[in-house]
């Protein structure tokens, strides 16, 4: 355990100086279109991946990648771990994220993604937050950014999962756009909450893009679920 913790010391200290570095670089670069200041940002994720598989032999593998859209989606993802807020960026096109307010006070990262044109919620307003998602998810979608959503709203114990919640679904509705539906088990290497990870191999699984036309929020809500839980029970 001990040398666990001093490998998951090391690519914390790795990554966070790269962080500060990029996030320097971007912070100066403001006044430039957030497609700039993203292509340089994304180069931190893209180390991120290469510094877990160098300092604790975690590797990723995907699986379904043609089923990635040509055109901006919404992605819905379950949420177990910190990873996929990381490693979704080296999968999918531009992206943004649906995300809550307090992680903008995290030093260094939460200026980094407040560069990034996020859709920042108050959870303790749910119908105020809900309409902020659907309109600014829907303008996201217009400027040509993929919407990253967690619809679990917090991140879950590896195996388990959450109730779904309808914003995503809301934006896609609204826009005419697909759902890229995401299933990972991050949370096996990377446990939420928790400070050291595991050697092992992060399986991201991308279904088939869901149609919302003609189809209800609770029924789409449960086409995903379901197809959620069927890769949960095939991906251990």
């Amino acid at each position: 355990m001990n040398m666990l913790f001093l490998r998951s010391l090391l690519y914390f200290l790795g990554s966070t100086i790269v962080l500060v570095l990029l996030t320097t670089i971007v912070l100066m670069l403001f006044f430039t279109p957030v497609k700039v200041r993203y292509a340089i940002l994304v180069n931190w994720s893209k180390f991120c991946i290469w510094w877990l598989r160098m300092t604790l032999n975690i590797k990723l593998e995907v699986m379904g990648k043609e089923n990635i859209p040509t055109t901006p989606c919404v992605i819905i993802s379950n949420h177990q771990s910190t990873w996929e807020t990381i490693g979704l960026q080296q999968v999918f096109p531009h992206q943004t994220w649906v995300l809550k307010r307090e992680l903008l006070l995290i030093p260094v990262f939460g200026w980094a993604l407040a560069m990034l044109k996020p859709i920042i919620i108050n959870r303790g307003e749910k119908f105020k937050a809900l309409k902020k998602v659907i309109k600014q998810g829907a303008d996201r979608i217009n400027e040509k950014i993929f919407v990253v959503v967690f619809p679990e709203g917090t991140r879950q114990p590896y195996g388990k999962l959450g109730e779904y919640q309808k914003g995503g679904i809301s934006i896609a509705k609204k826009t005419g756009c697909d759902i890229s539906p995401v299933y990972h088990n991050a949370g096996r290497v990377w446990p939420k909450g928790s400070f050291i990870k595991y050697p092992n191999t992060i399986t991201v699984v991308i279904g088939k893009p869901i149609s919302v036309a003609g189809k209800s929020a609770t029924v789409l809500i449960k086409e995903i679920r379901d197809w959620t839980e069927s890769q949960a029970s095939r991906i251990i």
